[in-house]
C-alpha cells in the first residue's frame, strides 16, 4: 500500500505545527475563515511557517472568500496550496495560480464523480461530512459507503477523524491522505500532542 499522507489543519500555534512536523506529518492547515473558531490571523500564519522545518506543506484554507482577500494572503503567507471549502467554481479555484484543494460537503445524495469531471484542475478532492450551517471541523464522519473505489481524482477523507477511526478509513477508502483537525484537540485551534501521535500511530497501523 502506498504511504498516506497526512494533513492536519486549524493550526493556531507554532508549537503545534512544529510537534506535528517532527511526527511525519505531511501538511498543516492555516483557516483564512473568520466565522471558524480555527482561524488565524496574517501575523499568525507568519508565526508559524516561519518555525516549519523543510518538506511541511502549507495548505491555506479559504471558504467563499472575495478574491482580493486571497490574494492579499497570498502576498503575506507563504502558501504553498489552496483549499477552497465553500462554493467556489472551477474558474475561480484556478485564478490565484497556486494548486488547489476542493473540499465537497458529504449529502446524501452527492455524486462525486460529477464533481472529479467539474473540479478537472483540482489537485485533489477533500470529502468531509456535511453539517448545515457548518464549513468543515465537523467532528462527525459521513457514510464511507458514498466514496467509489474507481475515482481518477486523488481524495483527502475528512470529517469526524480520531485515533480510533483512521486505521479503518484507510483500509477501507485507501485515499491519497487524511485530514484531521478537531479529532486531535483539547479545545478548539488548541492540538493536543498525545492526540496526535495516537492519529498517527492509527495512519501507520494501515500503512504496514
Amino acid at each position: 500500500m502506498l504511504h498516506t499522507r497526512v494533513k492536519i489543519c486549524g493550526i493556531t500555534r507554532p508549537q503545534d505545527a512544529i510537534f506535528a512536523a517532527d511526527l511525519g506529518v505531511d501538511a498543516i492547515g492555516l483557516v483564512f475563515y473568520a466565522n471558524s473558531p480555527r482561524a488565524v490571523e496574517i501575523a499568525q500564519a507568519q508565526a508559524i511557517i516561519q518555525k516549519l522545518p523543510p518538506f511541511v506543506t502549507t495548505v491555506g484554507l479559504f471558504v467563499n472568500a472575495k478574491p482580493n482577500f486571497v490574494q492579499h494572503v497570498l502576498a503575506n503567507v507563504s502558501l504553498d496550496v489552496l483549499q477552497f471549502h465553500g462554493e467556489e467554481t472551477p474558474d475561480y479555484c484556478v485564478g490565484f495560480s497556486k494548486p488547489y484543494i476542493k473540499a465537497l460537503r458529504m449529502r446524501p445524495d452527492i455524486n462525486i464523480k460529477q464533481y472529479t469531471q467539474i473540479y478537472t484542475s483540482a489537485q485533489a478532492l477533500l470529502l468531509d461530512s456535511y453539517v448545515k450551517g457548518t464549513k468543515g471541523g465537523t467532528g462527525v464522519t459521513f457514510d464511507w459507503q458514498q466514496v467509489p473505489t474507481d475515482l481518477s481524482t486523488p481524495i483527502i477523507v475528512a470529517g469526524g477523524l480520531t485515533a480510533d477511526n483512521v486505521t479503518q478509513v484507510i483500509t477501507k477508502l485507501q485515499p491519497y491522505a487524511v485530514d484531521i483537525s478537531g479529532g486531535v484537540e483539547s479545545a478548539k485551534g488548541i492540538k493536543d500532542a498525545e492526540k496526535i501521535t495516537a492519529f498517527m500511530q492509527g495512519v501507520l497501523n494501515a500503512n504496514f
